[in-house]
């Protein structure tokens, strides 16, 4: 099958690879029909995240058809349309019990690595380097889904791929971003990023009950489309965002904060240009000016959600500054399993129409030229789906 492979720092291809196969009795093979590029994979194109090795198949965003079942699966049958979340999760351990998905226990066959940094295993990721379990991603023609009663949402054949593809990540993602924030009705909330996820968090973050939301952002057509969802935008290259966010909350602060950037934030100030030469020389991966900007912003006794992806240890964190103002910080990957029934409701009862975020269609073969694009922002891209149907 064709696959797109990591072949080295800013470089991917297309490549012919072996087709997967059944390897547990509760696997399933996917046809995938269409998948994305998410920008957390942008920080494996650039070789920013360790254990990714050249030839390990990229992505977690996907959805197609089941070609085949393990003799233990009971919940799928071929030729079901379903979208699969981009964690991996067993479904009976402590964390899976408890619905806390993307801690699971079982889905990482490469515990070791992680637990040098975290002190525990972190839950499998699909396409995500062998820290997070060496998965082969989803793009590519095929796909080999671990516990597949667990995972994958059969979704109705009727329904355009388009409109449901994002359940596999950003669109849960934005949505427990805005929900870790406590919304109450009439609340203001701070999105740092309108990039897709950012996108979601404002759109969910108004579903919640948000009386005001902020986007902050530098690019003029994810500004654009902020403001489509109802959002007062912020250019940081035009204003300072502190004071403009003081001025706009009578000087409290936003009842919220959603830093949706992550480990590649862009910023003025002393702090991002010393990121920026530290990520330059590798010697710190994560570049977090959104990240603190949030903290300095956020009301007292506020809420600062993290959904942006960060891997490593941060300097000139200023902890006494959130210590001092009471912060609550909500943060980790996506409990994605508990939201994939309740927003497919959101979109079937017409509240959102994810397809709004895509910019770009492309074919698989062209998923390289649409890496580039993306890491450039070029092209006004704010995202890119590849349909191989």
């Amino acid at each position: 099958m064709k696959a797109l492979t990591w072949q080295g720092r800013d470089k991917v291809g297309i490549e012919n690879v072996p087709d997967p196969k059944i390897i547990n009795r509760s696997d399933a093979i996917i046809k995938v029909t269409s998948t994305a590029i998410c920008g957390s994979d942008l920080h494996l194109y650039g070789g920013r995240v360790p254990s990714l090795l050249k030839g390990d198949i990229l992505g977690h965003e996907f959805m197609g058809e089941v070609m085949e079942v393990g003799r233990d699966v009971k919940n799928l049958k071929l030729g079901d349309k379903v979208v699969v979340p981009f964690n991996i999760a067993c479904g009976k351990c402590y964390f899976c019990e408890k619905k806390m998905f993307s801690a699971c226990d079982n889905s990482n066959p490469n515990p070791a690595i992680p637990m040098l940094g975290t002190g525990q295993a972190t839950s499998a990721l699909f396409g995500y380097t062998h820290m997070c379990g060496g998965y082969a991603g989803g793009q590519a023609e095929y796909v080999r889904v671990p516990y597949a009663d667990v995972g994958p949402l059969i979704v109705p054949n009727d329904i355009d791929d388009e409109k449901v593809l994002f359940l596999s990540d950003i669109f849960p993602t934005g949505f427990m971003a805005a929900e870790n924030c406590n919304i109450q009705p009439g609340d203001s909330v701070a999105v740092w990023g309108a990039g897709p996820v950012g996108q979601f968090a404002i759109r969910s973050a108004f579903m919640l009950g948000a009386g005001r939301v902020f986007a902050i952002d530098r690019f003029p057509e994810r500004l654009a489309l902020a403001e489509e969802a109802g959002a007062e935008t912020i250019n940081y290259e035009d204003e300072d965002v502190y004071e403009r966010l003081q001025y706009e909350t009578g000087g409290q602060g936003p009842d919220s904060c959603i830093d949706a950037v992550g480990m590649e934030a862009h910023g003025h100030g002393i702090d991002a240009l010393m990121d920026d030469a530290k990520a330059m020389l590798r010697v710190q991966p994560d570049r977090a000016h959104a990240l603190r900007q949030a903290i300095r912003c956020v009301r007292k006794a506020g809420t600062v959600s993290v959904p942006g992806v960060y891997i490593g240890m941060i300097d000139k964190f200023n902890f006494g500054m959130a210590f001092n103002k009471g912060v609550n910080f909500a943060m980790g990957q996506t409990h994605t399993h508990n939201y994939l029934k309740p927003l497919l409701e959101r979109i079937q009862n017409g509240e959102i129409d994810p397809s709004v975020v895509i910019s770009h269609r492309l074919t698989l073969d062209e998923a390289p030229a649409g890496y580039k694009m993306f890491q450039e922002k070029s092209h006004d891209c704010t995202k890119i789906v590849m349909h191989l149907n």
